[in-house]
Formats: structure tokens, C-alpha cells, sequence
């Protein structure tokens, strides 16, 4: 019972971390599914290293977080406050062709981050993007003047 405990713990301990970490570009997977997937295996090494080497009791922590994790992402369908929470919101770093000086701060970017983005967009030049956009799973929108 104290495994399940400790991984219920865990997972709502986790989820705060990551969305205390900033976002960096490049990622494909939302914080909230990272929780998820580390604390999966931390529960699984955890009930195979550790003094209590139960198997149903590593079942019955993972089928809790697995729970957990369900009933939070139906939480986010249904709540989109929620998801925000969660997930966060995606954050302009270009608009309207100007820099977001703040929000890149905020966010931890540099500009050779956006410029990547634009270059995988097929944008040599900055000065030819109208946004950019961190998106929630840590990629960069680029969207083109038009011209």
C-alpha cells in the first residue's frame, strides 16, 4: 500500500517539476505525458531494486498512476483551464514580425532556437517570419510574411 502512496505522490510531485522546467524546443512529448513515462519506470525499477520486491504491488502502483493519468487527461477534455494547467498554452516569441523580448526570456529560448525553426521551415532569413510560436510539446511554429 505505501508503494501505491509513494507513486501517487510521485506522479503529482513530478508534474509540478516539469511544469516548473522550462520548455525547450525539440520535444515531442508534452510534460504531462513525460510524468508519465518516468514515473512508470521509476515504479517498475522501484518494486524490482528495492526492499519490497512484489509484483503485485508493482502492478497495483502502476495501475494507480495509469488511473491517475486517465482521469486527468479526461479532466483536460473536458476542462480546457485544466489542460492548460497541465499541458500549458503555447507562447508567441514573433509577432507581426517584432520580437517578444519578454516571452523569449520567460521561456528560456535563444534566438539560434527560433532561427532553427525557421530554417526547418525553409526560411533563411528572420526577417521574413511573421510568428513563432513554442508550442505546448516544445516545437516552434514559423509562419512566413506574406509577400
Amino acid at each position: 500500500m505505501a508503494t501505491i502512496l509513494h507513486a501517487v505522490a510521485g506522479y503529482f510531485i513530478l508534474l509540478f517539476a516539469m511544469r516548473i522546467l522550462k520548455r525547450r524546443p525539440g520535444a515531442q512529448m508534452t510534460m504531462y505525458e513525460f510524468v508519465l513515462v518516468f514515473l512508470m519506470g521509476g515504479t517498475v525499477i522501484l518494486s524490482t531494486v528495492g526492499n519490497d520486491r512484489s509484483v503485485t504491488n508493482c502492478t497495483c502502483a502502476v495501475i494507480a498512476v495509469g488511473f491517475i493519468h486517465r482521469s486527468l487527461a479526461w479532466a483536460k477534455s473536458k476542462s480546457p483551464r485544466i489542460g492548460a494547467i497541465l499541458d500549458g498554452t503555447p507562447v508567441v516569441v514573433i509577432a507581426n514580425g517584432e520580437w517578444k523580448e519578454e516571452a523569449i526570456r520567460q521561456t528560456g529560448l535563444r534566438r539560434q532556437d527560433i532561427e532553427a525553426a525557421a530554417r526547418g521551415s525553409a526560411l533563411i532569413h528572420t526577417e521574413d517570419i511573421d510568428y513563432a510560436i513554442l508550442e505546448r510539446n516544445g516545437s516552434i511554429s514559423v509562419i512566413k510574411k506574406k509577400s
